[in-house]
């Protein structure tokens, strides 16, 4: 495949910075991250489930593991050293991308803990200690977008923190969102600090709107709702890229422009089809518009590679015809906003779910990697 046919080279060429939701240990030991780098990756997204299931799978961590156990650390410090120094030296192979595009890409999302997302000074106090344990200018402190969290991201962003809000479904969220970030941005100039290397994305969910939305229609059993099946998702991220757009348009983040701010690039998640009756492409193709990130699991990532359908911008001017799709989907009786909330609680509940499983997992492990240490006394 020739550069000019890739896919992953004409969403570059198009505007939208391609990110990996994945990584391991393996996967940088390996240099499979530094690979995909070489092949159009700018970023990566990490998150509960994606460090729990990589220190569930091989033996890349059994090092370290043992150094733990030696050391006599807690769980909860295992887990802390573990997935901060993955997400610190993918940061160093992601430094040359970060660097040679101006601080805007080579960036590596790490989580606060999920079990804060309704506590503001907890997932403050999270994300200020993830910031100076990795200290990398190239990270990204991923702050769920709860109620809760909404003030936590304006408190990071003030203090100098780059941040990743990530859980957003709703518009109405999104636009609470970006206020947060405006907000914290105009802290952060009264206080005197450089705006340029305060970075932000916006992690707007993707297929999980489908996947949720589908079933409703598929319940009614009508022709009208057949034909909304899979419209919603894609109509709820187009209208996000308008609030967006509203918002960089504003005087007020004019404002901060001139000082040296950097936009809240919108950041297409949960791109991997749920369905697989629709094309594994799907998030990726219908959603392209420069000035974006999608980030995508690896398996996504490959089929966009192979047979990806980069035509253009596939956003700029559907705002009116995604807001008709979603005002059919509730005039059917399908409230999109009990939906979006409802996705919300279930992500909360996913992520503090493989967290334990990931505190269940380095247990075991400290646990194994301590045996023979006591055996031999």
């Amino acid at each position: 495949m020739t550069s000019s046919t890739n896919p992953l080279h004409a969403l570059r060429d198009a505007g939208v910075a391609v990110w990996l939701d994945d990584l391991s240990r393996q996967r940088i030991a390996s240099g499979g991250l530094s690979d995909l780098v070489a092949r159009g990756v700018v970023g990566v997204t990490t998150n509960p489930t994606i460090f729990a299931s990589a220190l569930a799978q091989g033996d890349a961590y059994d090092a370290q593991l043992r150094a733990l156990a030696v050391a006599g650390a807690a769980v909860e410090e295992a887990v802390m050293r573990i997935t901060t120094d993955d997400v610190r030296d993918a940061c160093d192979v992601l430094r040359p991308v970060h660097d040679a595009t101006g601080g805007v890409d080579g960036r590596v999302s790490i989580e606060v803990d999920p079990r804060l997302a309704r506590d503001t000074a907890a997932t403050l106090a999270s994300a200020e200690t993830l910031w100076s344990e990795i200290e990398r200018p190239n990270l990204f402190v991923k702050i769920p977008a709860t109620v809760e969290g909404l003030p936590a991201i304006t408190a990071a962003l003030a203090q100098g923190i780059s941040v990743n809000v990530t859980l957003i479904f709703s518009l109405q969220r999104y636009r609470a969102v970006l206020d947060a970030f405006v907000d914290g941005l105009e802290q952060a100039r009264a206080a005197g600090l450089d705006l340029a290397p305060i970075a932000s994305v916006a992690s707007f969910f993707v297929s999980r709107v489908d996947a949720a939305i589908d079933p409703l229609l598929d319940a009614l059993g009508t022709d009208e709702a057949a034909a909304l099946r899979g419209t919603a998702a894609i109509a709820n991220a187009r209208l996000a890229w308008g609030v967006y757009q509203d918002v960089v348009t504003s005087e007020r983040w004019q404002a901060l422009a001139a000082a040296g701010a950097r936009p809240q690039r919108p950041l297409w998640a949960s791109t991997g089809v749920k369905d697989p009756a629709y094309p594994d492409t799907r998030y990726v193709d219908e959603l392209v518009v420069a000035g974006t990130v999608n980030t995508m699991p690896e398996k996504t990532l490959e089929a966009v590679e192979d047979h990806g359908d980069v035509r253009g911008d596939t956003v700029t001017g559907t705002q009116e015809a995604s807001a008709t799709l979603l005002d059919r989907i509730e005039a059917l009786g399908i409230s999109v906003d009990d939906v979006t909330e409802q996705l919300e609680v279930e992500g909360l509940q996913k992520f503090e779910a493989s967290w334990a499983e990931l505190l269940t997992t380095v247990e075991a492990g400290l646990a194994r990697a301590a045996g023979p240490a006591e055996a031999g006394r």
